[in-house]
């Protein structure tokens, strides 16, 4: 076993660095009074924004109500279907069901993990309303495709860029784009571990649809177009002026969190490539990566005795997602038992995520490439 506090992700480490400006900037909103939707939150809107060169960003209280907002501003209703992948967390599809929406899960590449339009398109039909790409583990799906197909079949595109804030995805014609920033609508979440990670709960909802953005801002405030003035049905949904402080200051570091990210990804990819039973994580051809996760493909045969050997030495690991959506019994009603996503149910058998963090001189990232190469020997 390791004497080292071996860490999936160094929060702490990441907070350390930045500690001065963070505590300063805490205590400023708390000086001022002002909690919720204080100026702080506009400011880092208009921020990220900026950074994302999209039209409108509009905070809200979580990656949760960001997709059930966009369901609801685009007018979905009981009955429709979206599709949207079953390799994925639960949110991409929990949030449809909740509004009686029904998720259509469908397969996706085995070495990018992302949903592909090939996939998509054969799930289409008559009550299918919109496509959900979610951008895996940090990389964009495939989105020149989805967007063709989206308009081939007047569906709705929106995105769950959870995992990937700061990608950038190239079309073919040499247009380069943010994720969140391609469909519809995007949304995100700022949860402690995403890229862009908060000190608590937030998420954020992206478009540069001015009539939808108007309708995003009425829904995510109790449906008001100015105080009591209710135009539609809503929700609470709000970015506290405290977590809009956190990323503010953490904007200005997100490339550099993602270059580092890369370099441990690249360190990884490197000493791993020669081990037989290990596959290393495969890039769109069109897209950067910022490894919210480092996914390997290993062997079925030798995953669970690695992720003994891997606890033993003190090294976290986890999998990504162990039960894909289409097996959850909450899903048993809408899913026959018979149905097969032969890549999806692949890669819950042999995924496996490494630590991947910013602070990546307190990684002991030698230590585990060494232990992982060991297992191998």
């Amino acid at each position: 076993m390791s004497d080292k506090n071996i860490l999936m992700i160094d929060l702490n480490g990441q907070y350390e660095k930045i500690k001065d400006q963070i505590d300063r900037s805490i205590i400023k909103s708390l000086e001022s009074g002002k909690f919720i939707n204080g100026p702080v939150v506009k400011e880092f809107s208009n921020n990220l924004s900026k950074y994302l060169n999209v039209k409108h960003v509009i905070p809200c209280g979580n990656g949760t109500d960001a997709l059930q907002i966009a369901f609801m501003a685009l007018g979905l209703k009981p009955g429709d279907e979206i599709i949207c992948p079953s390799w994925t967390y639960i949110s991409t599809a929990e949030t449809a069901m909740f509004l009686g929406i029904k998720p259509v899960f469908c397969d996706v590449d085995r070495a990018t993990f992302n949903m592909t339009a090939k996939n998509v398109e054969k799930l289409i039909n008559n009550k299918t309303k919109a496509i959900v790409p979610v951008h895996l583990y940090g990389q964009s799906c495939d989105m020149e495709p989805i967007v063709k197909l989206a308009k081939k079949h007047n569906l709705k595109v929106i995105e769950d860029n959870a995992q990937a804030v700061g990608c950038k995805y190239t079309f073919p014609n040499g247009e380069i784009k943010y994720t969140g920033t391609i469909g519809d609508i995007g949304t995100t979440s700022f949860y402690p571990t995403k890229n862009l990670g908060a000190y608590g709960d937030g998420g954020a909802i992206f478009t540069s649809d001015d009539k939808l953005a108007k309708k995003i801002k009425m829904i995510a405030n109790h449906g008001q177009s100015k105080q009591y003035q209710h135009k539609t049905i809503g929700c609470n949904s709000r970015l506290d002026s405290i977590q809009a402080e956190v990323l503010n200051i953490k904007l200005k570091y997100l490339d550099k969190y993602n270059k580092a990210r890369n370099q441990m990804a690249e360190n990884y990819n490197k000493a791993f490539s020669s081990v037989e039973q290990l596959h290393t994580p495969e890039l769109n051809q069109n897209s950067t990566h910022v490894y919210h996760q480092y996914t390997l493909r290993i062997n079925p045969l030798y995953r669970d005795p690695l992720i003994a050997y891997l606890n033993g030495k003190g090294i976290p690991n986890r999998i990504y997602y162990p039960i894909p959506l289409h097996k959850q019994k909450v899903f048993s009603k809408i899913v026959d038992s018979n149905y097969n996503l032969p890549n999806t149910n692949l890669l819950s058998a042999t995924c496996l995520s490494l630590p991947i963090h910013t602070e990546i001189e307190n990684s002991s990232q030698d230590f585990i490439i060494e232990q992982v190469l060991n297992f191998f020997k």
